[in-house]
């Protein structure tokens, strides 16, 4: 296994500027079955940032190493971060130098994961109703107090400030935010 870390070349006092994008041009040239990785990895993105989860960092993005070809390991190191405030980044870029834990942020880079716009809203919309659909049976799986699922609801789940500036996707907008009033009063 090799983190994302090393298959980038860089150290520990680099870090901060693992991409993303970077790791897309790697898939594209020495994974295995680069066109379902490329969805896969985007869908890893989206969903760190409709759960929070903002030390996405190079380490916690790892692939099997077959001597030939890499192929990307299941995901791991889940955990949403708690929130304060409603504004939040990304420990890894993800277009560019941006890495605002936003749906807008991800949607500019879904061309790097030859994903079409429309695709990737789809594709978040998907996570979100997922996310909706089982809140109940996963934070019961997991024996959160009340206290607990209202603290993770809408803070670190589905934070408002994913929709920022996502002003012309208004069907992925009323889906995030039905979604969202759903996890509140649930």
């Amino acid at each position: 296994m090799v983190s994302a870390l090393t298959m980038l070349g860089l150290d520990e006092m680099l870090a901060r500027y693992a991409s993303n994008e970077d790791l897309a041009e790697l898939i594209r040239h020495r994974f295995s079955d680069p066109k379902d990785t490329f969805k896969e990895l985007y869908g890893r993105i989206c969903f760190n940032v409709l759960c929070s989860k903002t030390d996405d960092h190079a380490r916690n993005h790892a692939a099997f190493w077959d001597g030939k070809m890499l192929t990307l390991t299941p995901a791991y190191d889940i955990c949403p971060q708690n929130r304060t405030r409603n504004e939040a980044t990304q420990a890894m870029l993800i277009k560019g130098g941006g890495r605002a834990s936003t749906l807008k942020t991800c949607l500019a880079a879904a061309p790097d994961f030859h994903l079409k716009e429309v695709e990737a809203a789809a594709l978040i919309e998907r996570q979100i109703t997922a996310i909706a659909e089982h809140w109940q049976e996963v934070c019961d799986e997991a024996d959160l107090s009340h206290v607990d699922r209202k603290l993770f609801a809408g803070r670190q789940f589905l934070n408002s400030y994913a929709l920022e500036g996502l002003d012309d996707h208004t069907a992925l907008q009323n889906a995030f935010r039905a979604a969202r009033d759903l996890l509140i009063s649930g």
